[in-house]
């Protein structure tokens, strides 16, 4: 008893028991997601009873595989145009804000900092259930769809291009952007070729979170969305448990999560090898400097 009492007031002891709680989690989180993964290879049409081991829903099946199913491939090809869509137009936006907020001084500017992470901790079902009434009642000109998805997800997305990107601009500061003034640079020349590329390891790593955040959004995207013609895949996963579907949904969920995997890792490996390619050194902001000039 008196060893235990010990191990345990011990502070420099291995985090056993946080460790076990961490598995513990993301054990009763992933259990059910490799479950689905597994039913996608079901040779039968069961989504709860295995009949052996068959690639028939990826694309096997002439008719109802996600290689062969309209519907499916069209929901898939909804949610990748979306979250590029969503990449391309936060990208620039993000960028000048995280500038503007960055420089600004003055009155308001704590207002607007707030406002800009608002969208962060709001519930996304409120942000959902606002933008339909604003389109449906004020900005009647923009209809549901394609369009009112697009500036939905821009609008819950842009934040964390802008908080990313900022704190990489508030870990650069001045000193760099003075050194490209000092050499001749204009402030635009400043901009386009010493601060972007310092801010491109940030700048892609959000952008990769941006287009898997869209990617798996459902509620903004049922919120605005028209018909079945802009149907994403997390509706159509939605709407599957409503009726008797075949494992293709399984599948169809498999290679949503395999893509959102590969951007989450691509915008961690990249953010790391531009870092490292670039470096933050002065030498090479003088270098990119004194080339345009």
């Amino acid at each position: 008893m008196t060893a235990l009492r010990r191990w345990w007031s011990n502070p420099w002891r291995r985090p056993r028991v946080l460790a076990a709680i961490t598995w513990g989690y993301l054990l009763w989180a992933l259990i059910p997601v490799a479950v689905a993964i597994q039913f996608s290879f079901n040779a039968g049409r069961s989504r709860s009873t295995w009949q052996g081991f068959s690639t028939r829903w990826y694309w096997g099946d002439p008719t109802r595989s996600v290689l062969h199913d309209a519907s499916l491939r069209h929901a898939l090809g909804n949610s990748l145009t979306l979250a590029l869509l969503t990449m391309l137009v936060c990208a620039p936006l993000g960028v000048l804000l995280a500038f503007g907020l960055t420089r600004w001084r003055g009155y308001g500017q704590r207002p607007a900092n707030f406002l800009m992470v608002l969208p962060l901790v709001t519930p996304e079902l409120v942000i959902g259930s606002t933008l339909f009434l604003c389109f449906t009642t004020m900005y009647t000109f923009v209809p549901l769809g394609r369009p009112a998805q697009l500036l939905g997800h821009v609008t819950y997305n842009l934040s964390t291009v802008v908080i990313v990107v900022r704190a990489r601009l508030l870990m650069l500061g001045r000193d760099y952007e003075d050194a490209a003034h000092d050499l001749g640079a204009s402030p635009l020349q400043a901009m386009r070729t010493v601060m972007l590329p310092l801010l491109g390891p940030a700048l892609f790593a959000s952008l990769m979170v941006v287009f898997a955040t869209s990617l798996d959004d459902f509620v903004i995207s049922q919120f605005l969305s028209a018909d079945a013609g802009s149907e994403t895949v997390p509706m159509k996963i939605y709407d599957s448990f409503r009726g008797t579907q075949t494992p293709a949904v399984n599948a169809l969920a498999t290679v949503m999560l395999v893509i959102t995997v590969v951007a989450i890792g691509l915008g961690v490996i990249g953010y790391r090898v531009l870092r490292g390619a670039l470096g933050t050194n002065t030498s090479a902001v003088e270098e990119f400097a004194a080339l345009e000039v």
